[in-house]
């Protein structure tokens, strides 16, 4: 007796194949001899987070991106013939996610000519994210791009333009003020990268004069100079992974033709050493100043900067992204509530709006000491407000017009010069405290709501400070 599958047409069998592929755990991906998706099932849909309509009937290389000097499995199969067994790959897909994948891959023949390619897949990317995050303390970086703090738009394209570097071993020219977060973009690129799992060797290249750092970079040989040990120098302990090098600007002339040449040879000589020793490392570079006005300064050479500027990532200062200012302020009252065993809850309208007028030539950095700063101040408030934050920091802003606008009254003025900063803050925290008691007339729980306070906490300052409610 037949089975009825016998008697089926063409489209029925081609449904159950369809069915078949789809309920595999593994992913299936073919192209034809033109290098054009004819088959994706649904496994290699998750796997890559993309659609059948993304990828099916079009240019395999129009949809992913390999890194520099890779190419896919699939298409090298189909150029050789040859099958390719257990590799791993990674690659990117249209939205720029990372895939990483254990691939089988066999050429497809049809009367001894190949007429495609096909690839069998096992996802391992969850793995490899798990893996990097236990090795990014060991390789001496802690941060991702998921740990930088931002929506406005000017961060977000720096953001993206530096994921994309991170999918080659393209030197990388990191620009931004002090303070504006340039070694979180160095280590996110690095953590992104393929080389994630070597070491990530960090040196400011202005803490050291040159005679020392020049051994520092590229090592030394035993002999080399009174008291010289062979030992290898930054590049060499960066071997397999990234250099960065921070106020790259501040390295003499030339100790910066030494560095060019290092970099275009891919090559170093130890201080004292006759013979040149092979590196791979990916250099990312860190400078503090405008490119253009360095090179005119004669702080950058111009080869280096071209060699070192292959991708250039520009940091936007504080002041030109405030609209992050609430984002980085609440992460930074988290982080210290946590340290401080504290329950702040965020600033006051009045705070963010005092901050919005600042122009923060510190940057981020010195919204965080700030904050931090601030939390030290406060006893039981939940709140951050102006009395909570540093009297310096109030002295070279706006914040006595915005306060007496605030307050439709003069502010205090400010003590004279050379006082002592202890009694200050208490003639400060006095007269301000003494001003919204008289303002409530003496109603302490209007006075405490006013300063963000709880009642207890406004009573025993009032007791302390010897004011009358």
């Amino acid at each position: 007796m037949s089975s009825p599958l016998q008697h089926s047409s063409l489209d029925t069998f081609l449904r159950i194949y369809e069915q078949i592929l789809d309920r595999m755990n593994e992913g299936v991906h073919v192209i034809d001899a033109n290098g054009t998706t004819i088959v994706y099932n649904q496994k290699m849909t998750e796997l890559e987070s993309m659609t059948i309509q993304d990828v099916l009937h079009k240019p395999l290389s129009e949809v992913f991106a390999f890194p520099d000097g890779q190419e896919s499995t699939l298409l090298t199969c189909l150029h050789t013939g040859k099958s390719i067994r257990n590799t791993r790959q990674t690659y990117f897909n249209d939205k720029q996610k990372e895939i990483t994948t254990i691939n089988n891959t066999y050429p497809i023949m049809e009367n001894g000519k190949i007429v495609g390619a096909m690839e069998i897949a096992d996802d391992i990317t969850k793995m490899e994210r798990l893996i990097r995050e236990n090795l990014l303390e060991k390789n001496g970086s802690r941060y991702t791009f998921d740990q930088i703090i931002g929506s406005s738009g000017a961060i977000l394209d720096v953001i993206e333009s530096a994921k994309r570097a991170a999918r080659t071993s393209s030197s990388v020219l990191v620009v931004g003020e002090t303070g504006a977060g340039k070694e979180l973009f160095v280590q996110s690129i690095h953590n992104a990268c393929l080389r994630a799992s070597g070491p990530l060797i960090s040196q400011n290249c202005a803490a050291l004069p040159d005679s020392l750092i020049e051994g520092l970079l590229f090592g030394t040989a035993r002999g080399a100079f009174t008291g010289a040990i062979e030992r290898p120098g930054l590049f060499e302990q960066a071997e397999k992974g990234t250099l960065f090098l921070d106020e790259i600007n501040s390295l003499s002339m030339p100790l910066q033709a030494k560095l060019l040449r290092a970099l275009q040879e891919k090559s170093i000589r130890r201080i004292g050493d006759t013979k040149d020793r092979s590196i791979d490392v990916r250099i990312i570079a860190a400078i503090n100043e405008d490119p253009v006005e360095a090179i005119a300064h004669s702080h950058l050479r111009k080869d280096l900067y071209y060699r070192l500027g292959v991708v250039t990532l520009f940091i936007p200062p504080l002041r030109d992204r405030k609209e992050d200012i609430p984002l980085l302020a609440n992460h930074f009252v988290e982080k210290y509530n946590q340290l401080f065993q504290m329950e702040v809850r965020g600033l006051s309208d009045e705070v963010i709006k005092f901050f919005n007028e600042h122009d923060w030539p510190g940057n981020v950095r010195e919204l965080q000491h700030l904050i931090e700063g601030a939390m030290n101040l406060m006893i039981d408030e939940t709140i951050i407000g102006y009395e909570h934050l540093p009297l310096h920091f109030l002295r070279r802003t706006p914040a006595a017009a915005i306060i007496a606008e605030h307050e439709k009254q003069p502010f205090l003025p400010f003590p004279d010069e050379g006082k002592p900063l202890k009694e200050t803050m208490l003639e400060f925290e006095t007269s301000y405290i003494h001003h919204v008691v008289d303002k409530y007339n003496g109603n302490i729980s209007r006075a405490a709501k006013e300063l963000q306070i709880s009642r207890q906490s406004l009573q025993y300052r009032l007791r302390k400070l010897g004011i009358r409610g």
